[in-house]
């Protein structure tokens, strides 16, 4: 395989920013789509050739990837908050304004992050993977009455995934989306496992949470690294791979590691009867208010804690020759450590 230079969108989020160092480790010419004024934080130290750009702008965009091989497309919005509008143009129509682009600038091979989410994140005792039905909206109690907006997030990665599909067969493209399941690791601050670590440390002694539910993660440095293995493999045509360890975990012992790593009390587990009520009556509330922050608490945020899901990363390991290098142990305890020196726990 000769040199070739790689192309990241997203690349200053927490994901982006793993892929990114992980190209530049394997010393591969990097460039990175940044917005006008974002900070580049994640991205300190790093070889990289800065192109500025707007996931709304397909001319940009061509201009941007100009002189690139490969594309890796990462940007997305990732939220349970929001207007559907906003989740629809940036993960809609900025992924086929992307791939629009590649044809524009004469790129054939490309990379997407989807998600696992587009399978469906129900309570679900099924182990699933890529021939499973989608299934990314989550019928929530009461979701007739008003929508829970993690499904903003769901449906839109969805519709994407099907679109990209689509225009990527039409025009040729090798075209390999990877879909993480929910990934942990240094720089993550809005995913769920900061957040627990927070409220561990406020001394808040009980939480939603189960004993038995099954919770599939990946450390963000094993991620990358599927990512590479990826680029490596050069596919062509259309296709998709879960992307996680080996095993799901119960996602008690998940928090319970978070917690012992970071020196912290791991709180309690509530059931969910006591606490779906009082998420479901905020959640109401703060939509009705047209609130542009979130509550504390959602029919979504709560369902994640007790619901049941496990996906088969199979095909991944038999395609890319991928199995996650690090333990839940050791991502974990170097996740904490960071946490640490930011000073943020």
């Amino acid at each position: 395989m000769g040199k070739s230079s790689v192309m990241i969108t997203g690349a200053t989020g927490f994901i982006g920013s793993h892929i990114a160092g992980e190209f530049c480790k394997q010393q591969i010419t990097v460039g990175c789509l940044i917005r006008e004024g974002s900070s580049l934080a994640n991205l300190e130290g790093l070889p990289i050739e800065l192109r500025i750009g707007d996931l709304r702008n397909t001319e940009e965009l061509t201009k941007a990837f100009s002189g690139y091989d490969w594309v890796i497309h990462n940007a997305a919005k990732v939220a349970d908050w929001g207007d559907y509008e906003d989740f629809y143009q940036t993960n809609v129509v900025g992924t086929v304004n992307v791939l629009t682009a590649c044809v524009q600038a004469g790129i054939k091979n490309i990379l997407i992050t989807g998600s696992n989410s587009v399978y469906g994140e129900e309570n679900c005792l099924e182990v699933k993977n890529e021939d499973s039905p989608y299934n990314s909206h989550y019928r929530y109690f009461g979701d007739g009455l008003f929508p829970c907006k993690l499904n903003y997030y769901r449906d839109t990665k969805a519709i994407a995934k099907k679109k990209a599909l689509a225009f990527a067969a039409v025009h040729n493209l090798n075209l390999t989306i990877l879909e993480p399941v929910w990934v942990y690791g240094e720089r993550e601050l809005n995913t769920g496992f900061y957040e627990y670590l927070k409220t561990a440390k406020a001394g808040i002694p009980f939480v939603p949470g189960a004993r038995q539910n099954k919770f599939h993660v990946i450390y963000a440095g094993d991620l990358a690294r599927a990512y590479f293995l990826a680029y490596k493999k050069q596919l062509t045509g259309q296709h998709c791979l879960l992307v996680g360890n080996q095993q799901p975990e119960n996602m008690d012992r998940i928090y319970r590691l978070f917690c012992a790593e970071a020196g912290l009390k791991k709180p309690g587990n509530l059931p969910k009867a006591l606490i779906y009520p009082a998420a479901f009556l905020m959640e109401l509330f703060f939509t009705l208010f047209n609130s542009q922050s979130p509550p504390l608490l959602t029919r979504g945020r709560v369902n994640m804690f007790y619901d049941n899901l496990e996906f088969s990363v199979e095909k991944a390991r038999e395609i890319l020759g991928f199995k996650n290098s690090f333990s839940l142990e050791e991502g974990v305890k170097k996740t904490v450590l960071w946490y640490k020196q930011q000073g943020l726990i």
